[in-house]
C-alpha cells in the first residue's frame, strides 16, 4: 500500500482530502506546516507528498527546498497542492525543486487530487532506496 504525507494545515481540507485517500486505498501521514512535514517526510519516507505552500512555522517552499537536501527527499515524487496563484519568480523555484505536479486547489477535487497521485506513482521509479 503506497503511504500519501499530506502537508495541509487547513483542517477542514486535510480531512476532506485524507477521505478521500484512505477511500482510494492510500496510507495518509498528515502533518499540519512544513516543519512538522519535514520530519515525518524524512522519519517515514512516505511513497509520495502532497504539499501546501502556505502555512505556519514552516512554509511548503521551504520544505521543500529542505527536504531536496536529503539524500532520500530528492527522489521522493512531490505534489503542490495550493490555492497561491504563482508569480514567474515563485514558478521558477518550484519548478527547480522538481515538483511532479502543481495543483490549484481551487480546480482540483479530491478525487482530481487522488488520481493524479495514482498516475505519478504508476509512472515513477521503483521506490528509492531508504
Amino acid at each position: 500500500m503506497a503511504t500519501v504525507l499530506l502537508v495541509e494545515d487547513d483542517l477542514t481540507l486535510s480531512k476532506m482530502y485524507r477521505d478521500q485517500l484512505e477511500h482510494d486505498g492510500f496510507e495518509v501521514i498528515t502533518a499540519p506546516d512544513g516543519q512538522e512535514g519535514l520530519t515525518k517526510a524524512i522519519s517515514q519516507k512516505p511513497s509520495l507528498v502532497l504539499l501546501d505552500i502556505a502555512m505556519p512555522k514552516m512554509d511548503g517552499m521551504t520544505m521543500l527546498t529542505e527536504l531536496r537536501k536529503d539524500a532520500w527527499g530528492q527522489q521522493v515524487p512531490v505534489i503542490i497542492l495550493t490555492i497561491m496563484d504563482p508569480n514567474e519568480k515563485m514558478l521558477q523555484q518550484v519548478m527547480a525543486l522538481k515538483p511532479a505536479y502543481y495543483l490549484f486547489k481551487a480546480n482540483s477535487t479530491p478525487q482530481d487530487v487522488s488520481d493524479k497521485i495514482k498516475e505519478i506513482l504508476a509512472s515513477s521509479p521503483s521506490k528509492p532506496v531508504s
